[in-house]
């Protein structure tokens, strides 16, 4: 399992944006084959740093479900509507493995 997180370096007089764009992914990444954990806007702190969080099963289904996501109408509009509205600064994806934790899913040696 790979757990992939996106952060989002966003414009934060926009924070609306981002959060209208974070609920449509809510609908079209599920549907798509990605299991989402959440999208988070800034709270406190930082008020331009936003994540997306999700799992995938490999880098293999991720590759189909990114096919999957820009096949998606939702999708489509969703990245349509952030190229329009550049409420998105930045983007970076990181791809992590669950090494401990309350809810650990590691393969025992």
């Amino acid at each position: 399992m790979l757990t992939c997180i996106i952060r989002y370096h966003i414009d934060p007089t926009r924070k609306s944006l981002f959060e209208l764009y974070a609920r449509n992914w809510g609908e079209a990444i599920p549907r798509c084959g990605a299991d989402l954990i959440g999208y988070y806007a800034p709270c406190e702190g930082s008020s331009a740093l936003a994540y997306g969080i999700y799992n995938v099963a490999s880098l293999a289904d991720y590759e189909q479900y990114r096919k999957r996501l820009a096949q998606d109408p939702l999708g489509r509009e969703n990245y349509e509507f952030a190229q329009r509205e550049k409420f998105l600064l930045r983007e970076d994806r990181t791809f992590l493995t669950l090494a401990s934790g309350p809810h650990d899913r590691v393969s025992k040696p």
